[in-house]
């Protein structure tokens, strides 16, 4: 069963992504995740395999939850947890993204199908906090916040994928006010539901005679019912599920497809923000979902992780020098396993300390002082955090299933549901290759092309102390992390002189090199802060056994597009 891990928690928020005590006094820190951790653990946790089991039903256009689910939500929105970062203005708790991000990392491990919901209700919130009329505002951040009515991210079309400018859905602007809506979206998560008696739907569209492509999107707020002027629900909007998906994973969580307009009078919607301006309102909801979605794979790799650990406790199989018992040893201590197991778990370390420390930086970015900079700092960690996590929450969960033997693929044991969640993070929000092509394209420009490398600076005053720290079971790791980070300079520096081709095809190879440099350097820095030995032994792990993959990598950068392009070649002509 999936215990939260707290402590591992405050302190890589505390000495690791350096979260201060002025943003939140540390008693109430250790409060807000002690109950978290409680409720997920206890509420949540039980419910995600029965959920996973059964599924959803649709029948004439509405979603029915699976046994439990509707008193598991109302349970969570009594604990006031749909408001924990949203904005004190309106009814929430207003408390740094830092919190929130351990906060949803426990809603994932314990559920990933139920952790969705409040990641898109609180990507709804933020939208219309900063883009949506003051009318609009009153009228539904309220009920948004409180939980009452949650919220849906309406990008995708059948014939458009991750191309957003090639959307159809069409807006026809009544004059007073409102504008009707019309077209077809897919994959729309928590589109239909039956947890809330009200769903409000933000949904990209083009306001008929508007520009082709994306300078020509509008963001629209869409309620499934619509709200009168006291407050109260009135009528059913023209909109509906058509179709709920069947996935490989999530099983709990309803990818809906959302047809607008089909009784022909036009589903009812209001104008968020500008007209043609509407990828800037969506990307504000946009960049802090790619986080929360790096955090799901954190949550999937942490509860992956702690299941095969305990699965490696109990099952006996050979004999091993390590075991001192009589009969078969625990698998646990075998080399291979325990090799297996640190690697899981230096990764999930890793890749939280990165999300933690992006989550950081867009706290800062919120502030006064430096506002520039941390914006800066916060944009080159969003595609990382989000890419190298949810790659990492895949590949444990599937070192996870390997723990588990045979007994991994069957899905009574569990570990299955793991791997199948984690395999659509990396995907969804922006593919991963989407991520790194953002890196590279976007973000390495950032402050006339120094931000990553002050960035990168900054991780070598680490090295440096970890090399300066004389504490011997640090062995060969400050070597090892100084190499990594020569790596991610050498690679950088090429990419931003290269030409465009040969820097989209170093992309992903640079991202990944990135979050392995990164991850190492965090591990470290963690290590340095706590006189135990634990810490350093898994730093150590990871900078010994992990960390080599780096010059690999950086050579990938350098020199594989030439490879790759005439390799290409051959399914060109397939």
């Amino acid at each position: 069963m999936y215990r939260a891990p707290v402590e591992e928690m405050v302190f890589t928020l505390r000495h690791v992504a350096c979260a201060g005590d002025e943003a939140l006094d540390p008693d109430l820190l250790n409060a807000v995740l002690e109950e978290a951790a409680r409720f997920a653990s206890n509420e949540m946790a039980p419910l995600a395999e029965s959920g996973d089991r059964q599924g959803l039903k649709l029948q004439s256009g509405t979603v029915t939850m699976p046994d439990g689910w509707k008193e598991l939500y109302a349970h969570w929105r009594e604990g006031g947890w749909a408001g924990v970062m949203a904005p004190d203005q309106w009814g929430g708790q207003g408390l740094p993204v830092t919190v929130a991000m351990a906060v949803h990392e426990m809603w994932n491990s314990a559920s990933m199908s139920f952790g969705l919901c409040p990641m898109l209700t609180s990507g709804a919130v933020e939208a219309l906090a900063h883009h949506a009329s003051p009318e609009l505002q009153d009228r539904y951040l309220p009920k948004l916040i409180s939980g009452e009515w949650t919220g849906t991210m309406n990008l995708t079309e059948p014939q458009a994928g991750s191309d957003v400018g090639a959307l159809t859905t069409r807006a026809v602007d009544r004059g007073d006010g409102t504008y009707r809506i019309f077209g077809q979206k897919i994959f729309i998560t928590f589109g239909e539901h039956d947890l809330t008696d009200n769903i409000i739907h933000l949904v990209l569209a083009r306001i008929e005679g508007a520009p082709a492509g994306t300078k020509g999107i509008s963001l629209f707020l869409v309620p499934k019912i619509l709200v009168n002027e006291d407050g109260s629900l009135g009528s059913r909007n023209d909109l509906v599920c058509a179709g709920i998906e069947h996935k490989l994973g999530i099983h709990a969580s309803p990818t809906c497809t959302m047809v607008y307009g089909d009784k022909g009078e036009g589903a009812v919607g209001w104008l968020v923000g500008e007209a043609n301006r509407g990828l800037n309102a969506m990307f504000t909801m946009m960049n802090n979902a790619r986080l929360a979605v790096g955090i799901q794979g954190v949550a999937l790799a942490e509860a992956a992780t702690q299941k095969a650990l305990a699965y490696a406790g109990e099952r006996r199989q050979g004999r091993s020098a390590r075991h001192e018992g009589s009969g078969m040893a625990p698998i646990l201590h075998h080399p291979d396993i325990q090799r297996t197991l640190l690697t899981m778990k230096a990764l999930t370390a890793a890749s939280r300390a990165i999300c933690y420390l992006c989550a950081q930086a867009l706290a800062e970015a919120e502030g006064t002082e430096n506002k520039p900079f941390w914006a800066e700092r916060g944009a080159l960690l969003t595609p990382v955090a989000k890419a190298f996590s949810t790659d990492i929450g895949v590949e444990v969960s599937s070192l996870g299933l390997g723990v588990h033997g045979g007994m991994g693929f069957i899905e009574e044991t569990g570990a299955a549901r793991f791997y199948r969640d984690a395999r659509i993070a990396p995907i969804y929000e922006g593919t991963n290759g989407i991520q790194a092509i953002d890196l590279v394209a976007r973000k390495l420009p950032l402050g006339q092309g120094e931000h990553v490398h002050g960035f990168i600076a900054d991780l070598r005053e680490v090295v440096e102390a970890v090399r300066t720290s004389n504490r011997p079971g640090f062995g060969a790791t400050a070597e090892k992390l100084g190499a990594a980070l020569d790596a991610l300079t050498e690679a950088t520096r090429f990419l931003q002189s290269a030409e465009p081709d040969s820097a989209l095809a170093g992309a992903t190879p640079y991202l990944r090199l990135f979050g392995l440099a990164t991850g190492g350097v965090l591990l470290a820095k963690g290590a340095l802060a706590d006189e135990g030995e634990s810490r350093t032994a898994l730093c150590r792990f990871f900078a010994e056994n992990l960390i080599g993959q780096a010059t690999a990598l950086k050579d990938e950068v350098i020199g594989g597009a030439e490879s790759l392009a005439r390799a290409a070649d051959l399914l060109l002509a397939s």
